[in-house]
Formats: structure tokens, sequence, C-alpha cells
């Protein structure tokens, strides 16, 4: 995975902006977030003829230390993405050419190129790093004939992220990628070396596992149970609580845990309770500071879902209730459940099985 890992010591990269002042341009691209998140602005102008914003995950550590990155042993590219407004984005892979490119000149470098589009929802996407289309204006530029379309990811520069001709003029846009991983023969091997490993061990692996199972699906139906007061899909009840200012605040939390941007400042300006009052109320009655228990409505909603759902998808489920981060998720998850959300379905399963 590239993103949000990029501490790859196999694939080191760093971002940088890929705006058209080359070109005599004005358009711009800033970065919010790179390390749990691809998170930029950009804004395209007119003055430049091919106007161009994007960022680039560049390989290399820094600036100072670029190099070229073997994809070849990857044919598959995926992540998520988000934008602030609709628009038609631009995937790139610049690949190294042994009888056009210059390696200071990014431009030599042929890039082979899609499009997805994205809007304010988040979208998974899958591209196939094989199928890509080189540009027209690089074949022009360079005098190559459209019948040599070949390119070889055993050399690749940066992947990019950016605009397309039909992205917005003059307007501010905001894009969110997450989750970028790569997949291939790669993927393949290392699935491969751990299969190895299973059956060098399989006598004993097998004992443990069942043990170790069965004790974590019992823990984790003790703890669901234990829990299910807390479920916020649930009709809550309030009128048993002492005051107004309980009920306010439960009701409150329990309607508006998904919100994103829900904050106890926030809160206690809309619900008219102090700050202080809020964390009060919540230790003396549930034993819970207000991150405390906003994080248990959450995870608890959540461990809902992954059981429940079919098909369930760990980062469309951590952004559902409340969260902006997966891995901040994944974190917080781990520590409720002692597992991962990934095996917490799995032993769901198992128990929904036995169960029948």
């Amino acid at each position: 995975m590239l993103l949000p890992s990029p501490d790859n010591d196999n694939l080191p990269w760093h971002t940088e902006p890929d705006i058209d002042v080359r070109q005599g341009g004005s358009s711009t691209a800033t970065i919010n977030d790179d390390k749990f998140s691809l998170n930029f602005d950009f804004k395209l102008t007119h003055q430049a003829q091919y106007p161009h914003a994007a960022i680039a995950l560049v390989f290399g550590k820094d600036i100072k230390t670029p190099q070229l990155a073997d994809l070849s042993g990857y044919d598959k590219i995926s992540f998520s993405a988000k934008c602030s407004a609709e628009n038609m984005l631009g995937f790139s892979v610049a690949t190294f050419d042994e009888q056009v490119t210059k390696p200071e000149d990014l431009d030599t470098y042929r890039t082979p190129t899609t499009f997805f589009s994205c809007n304010t929802q988040w979208n998974q996407i899958e591209i196939d790093l094989t199928r890509l289309e080189i540009l027209q204006w690089w074949f022009d530029l360079f005098k190559v004939g459209l019948s040599d379309k070949h390119y070889k990811l055993n050399q690749v520069a940066r992947i990019t992220f950016g605009n397309s001709f039909q992205s917005p003029m003059e307007i501010d846009s905001n894009v969110q990628i997450t989750e970028i991983t790569l997949t291939g023969r790669n993927a393949v091997y290392l699935y491969l070396f751990g299969v190895f490993a299973v059956l060098v061990w399989s006598a004993y692996g097998f004992w443990f596992f069942r043990q170790h199972t069965q004790a974590l699906v019992s823990e984790l139906k003790d703890k669901t149970q234990r829990d299910r007061p807390l479920i916020a899909y649930q009709q809550l009840s309030v009128e048993s609580h002492r005051d107004r200012d309980r009920s306010a605040i439960l009701h409150f939390m329990a309607t508006q845990y998904a919100n994103t941007e829900l904050s106890l400042d926030g809160m206690a300006t809309t619900i008219g309770v102090s700050r202080s009052k809020i964390n009060d109320i919540l230790k003396s009655e549930l034993g819970f500071t207000f991150t405390g228990y906003l994080n248990k409505l959450r995870l608890t909603e959540a461990a809902r879902l992954l059981a429940q759902t079919e098909d369930a998808n760990i980062a469309e489920i951590a952004y559902s209730v409340g969260y902006k981060n997966v891995s901040y998720f994944n974190k917080l998850f781990k520590e409720e459940y002692s597992c991962t959300p990934k095996i917490f379905k799995t032993l769901s399963d198992k128990t929904s099985e036995a169960d029948t």
C-alpha cells in the first residue's frame, strides 16, 4: 500500500505539485495532507494553452534523491476518491523511454494516462496499469508513430493525480484520495509464501487457531451483548434520565455521532450546555468523557455494520460512522475489540454460522 503508509523502504516517495507555470500558466495546486490521505486543492486558470494542475507521487525519499521505481510486478492500482464538486480527473504514470527520455525533462517521459470521475461521495476506483493510453500530444511532440503505444513499468518516475480537459475552470476544487494500493504479481508471491508458511506449521497452527478462534468468538459475542444498549441505530429512550440536560446530551450524540465535524465545542453551542457539564454528565452517567463516549458509539455501530453487512467495505463503514481516516479507525477498533475490523468480520460470520 502506497497510502496511508508512505514510509515504505521498497517504494519510498514524496509529493510535489505539478502545475502549468512552465507553460506560462497560473494554475495552482496546494497539498493539505499526504500522510494519512492525499488531500489537495487546485484551481485552473486560462493563462496557459493547456491548463494543468496536479499532485505527483514522486519516487525517492525527497526532492534531492529522485529515483525510478520498478512497478513491473504490479498490474493494478486501486484507491478511494472524493471531490468537493463533480469532476473528471486524470491519472498518469511517467515511464522512462530509452529513445526519447531525458531524465531531467519530465515532458520526455512516456506518460500513459486514464481518467476517472469524482464527486462528493467516496468512490472506489480500480485502474489497470497495463491498459493506459498515451496522449497524442506526446507522439506529436517527439515525432513518434501513433502505432508505437507500448510502455514499460520497470522505470517509473512518478504517479500523478490531476485535472483533465473536462475539469472546471476558475473554480476552487478539493480532492481527497486514500488507500492507494498496488496489486499484482508481487502480491501473489507474498500470498504463496504465506501459504507455504502455514503448511509448514499446519499441525500446530490448526490446533492453536481453533482454540483461539473459539475463545475470541465467545469473547466478542459477550462484548457485543454488553455494548448493545449503546448501539446508536436503536431507538433511544431518554425519559428515564433525571434532567433535561442529560436527555439533550444523550439524544444529540446518538443522532449526530456520524457527523465527522462533531466536536465538544460545537455540541455545547448547539444544545446550550457547557463543555464541563457535558463531560461531568457523561462521566457520572456512563463513565466516559465526550471523546470516549463518541468513539464508543461509533465503534459499536461499526461493529454492528461489520457483523450484519454481507459484503462489508471497511473504508465505507469507517466513513459512515464519522471517521475521516481509515487508519485511525482501524487503530481505535483494534484497541476496542482486540482485533482488526477484517478479523472481526470473519469471526462475526463464524458466530452467525454457529447460531444457525
